[in-house]
């Protein structure tokens, strides 16, 4: 049954409204608490792997599945699964579950006493980390105005590089003050205090007035977005959701699959969804973040120094998000993934020619240099676009699946570089992994240019008309 106009309830006296800054203010960071959960728990594995390694006697195979148990199965099935539950039960409803499964996993992997029980809780842990990488970027995007929309989502990236500085420096001062082997149960352990904040958080924040809308919770909705935006965007915004979610129903849709059969150029946006997702593991950055402690004690550092070089990395990430965040106010999310890809490429151009060097301090120093180097390129154009642009992109019919098919692609990508780098490095070299990376960071700037639109500066309803415009084919699209 449609809903028509007479259906929505007026609009309330503005008296008494809370600030929509403070309360903007406060589900970012309660909201982003999962970015930094998904930035703690996959990089710290990267210091707790050399203590691993002694603890449960791991190999080349045995290290690589410890290390995407959490990405493959795991985080995958999450990000799969997450998209879908968002949609049925809510967004805020889907990071409640992953803030308790963020909880009982952290504390399962900590106390785990072999390597299969590790494996699972990692598997369950990860679940957590996808569904949280798809549901918080959109929870974000979808209670922002357009015109703040950027800057929001894009602190939950800043959450996720702070989560790996986090990862790094607990590495560091734990490898540092506590001489026992088992000092990887603290280092994966500590995430309970992150995980119950985001738990306990998010049972006190609304959902988002886009779901509200799309299961025709009216007052919820308009309620929500007078706590977001300010009075005089509100019945505009309002206005706007109302008029798509009431086409659709008019059309007919009642599931995903249904709208993806009537609706064709939709099916185009998830490909490219999913090939944008999985090119941003293609940059390398999976090695930055899961094996830059064993890379550089291998170029020759010490195990306390390569610990300590790691939290260098982390540094950087954070003042290049920061960056990143910064030129997103003033170029657009397109302009910005071409930059990040032709420096990642050119980066790993980098590494690739000091591998042929001989051992030397220098060597060790330029790795350590061209890592920062795709830490730069990778986290200041494309960290801070990446999950927006993906966030932007799909129709609400469709958003939470279609993000769910793109992150899943993304933890794919993500496991099986993760999985196969220690495989190939040492079989082939780290010349010719390096190369591999190269190659295809080339392939993924000539993709953005060729399909990535740009979604800067307008509301995701605006968006949608746009983009079905541009990749239905039924009318040219404008700027």
């Amino acid at each position: 049954m449609s809903v028509n106009s007479t259906s929505r309830p007026a609009a309330p006296p503005a008296g008494g409204r809370e600030d929509p800054r403070t309360f903007l203010f406060r589900l970012t960071v309660i909201a982003s608490l999962g970015g930094l959960l998904f930035g703690f728990d996959t990089g710290v594995i990267a210091g707790a792997l050399v203590y691993l390694r002694e603890s449960f006697h791991l190999t080349a195979v045995t290290e690589g599945l410890v290390v995407t148990s959490l990405l493959f199965p795991g985080a995958t099935t999450g990000a799969l699964l997450g998209g879908p539950i968002a949609d049925r039960l809510g967004r805020k409803r889907s990071l409640v579950i992953a803030g308790v499964i963020f909880l009982v996993s952290t504390v399962a992997c900590a106390l785990a006493p072999n390597v299969p029980v590790l494996i699972v809780a990692r598997i369950a842990l990860g679940y957590a980390v996808g569904a949280a990488s798809v549901v918080v970027p959109l929870y974000l995007a979808e209670l922002a105005p357009a015109s703040q929309r950027g800057r929001i989502v894009t602190v939950n990236q800043l959450m996720l590089v702070i989560g790996l500085f986090m990862a790094f420096v607990t590495n560091a001062v734990l490898a540092n003050t506590i001489n026992d082997r088992v000092v990887w149960r603290y280092m994966l352990g500590i995430a309970v205090v992150p995980a119950a904040a985001l738990l306990i958080g998010m049972l006190t924040l609304p959902d988002t007035p886009r779901w509200y809308a799309s299961k025709q919770m009216w007052s919820e909705a308009r309620r929500t977005l007078e706590r977001a935006h300010s009075a005089n965007r509100v019945e505009a915004e309002y206005e706007q959701i109302t008029a798509i979610v009431e086409a659709d129903e008019i059309k007919g849709k009642f599931s995903v699959f249904a709208t993806l059969r009537s609706e064709p150029w939709m099916k185009r946006l998830i490909v490219i969804g999913i090939i944008l997702a999985m090119a941003q593991q293609t940059t390398g950055i999976n090695v930055v973040m899961y094996y830059a402690p064993t890379v550089l004690e291998n170029s020759g550092l010490t195990r306390s120094a390569s610990l300590l070089a790691s939290v260098t990395v982390g540094i950087a990430m954070i003042v290049f998000t920061v960056v990143g965040m910064w030129i997103l106010g003033v170029m657009g999310r397109r302009r910005m993934m071409l930059l990040g890809f032709g420096g990642v490429a050119a980066s790993h151009l980098g590494l690739l020619l000091t591998y042929l060097l001989p051992d030397s301090n220098l060597r060790s120093d330029l790795i350590l240099a061209f890592m920062l180097l795709v830490t730069a390129s990778m986290v200041t154009f494309l960290g801070t676009t990446g999950f927006l642009v993906l966030s932007e992109l799909f129709p609400l019919p469709i958003r939470g699946f279609a993000m769910g098919a793109s992150l899943g692609g993304l933890w794919v990508a993500n496991s099986l570089i993760s999985f196969l780098f220690p495989i190939l490095a040492d079989k082939y070299g780290s010349v010719a992994v390096f190369s591999g990376f190269l190659v295809l960071n080339v392939l993924a700037a000539l993709f953005a240019f060729r399909y990535i639109p740009e979604t800067k500066g307008r509301t995701l309803e605006e968006l949608e008309v746009e983009l079905r415009e541009r990749y239905s084919g039924a009318a040219t699209r404008h700027s």
